[in-house]
């Protein structure tokens, strides 16, 4: 695969993934932050203080993950390295 296609694969890949975390992170702060019943048309004080804390929490833990799975891709990168030059096949 040529070096363009697949960064334009990863790009796209990148965006599928985004927007598969906003549709959760609005799902689940939906469900927990406003009431299946609405009352009235716009949110109270309460539910837009439960949902900006709610998609704080979101992204921070989003972003703690990916961190951590970077952090552990590049330690198996580097595990898998010295394994090939423990065995001559690098």
């Amino acid at each position: 695969m040529d070096p363009l296609r697949a960064q334009q694969l990863a790009a796209e890949l990148e965006v599928e993934m985004m927007a598969d975390m906003y549709n959760r992170m609005t799902q689940a702060c939906h469900r927990k932050c406003v009431p299946p019943h609405y009352k009235e048309s716009e949110l109270s004080k309460g539910e837009c203080v439960c949902l900006d804390r709610c998609v704080a929490k979101y992204l921070e833990v989003h972003e703690r993950m990916g961190k951590k799975l970077t952090e552990l891709s590049l330690q198996d990168e580097e595990l898998l390295k010295r394994m090939q030059q423990g065995s001559g096949t690098a």
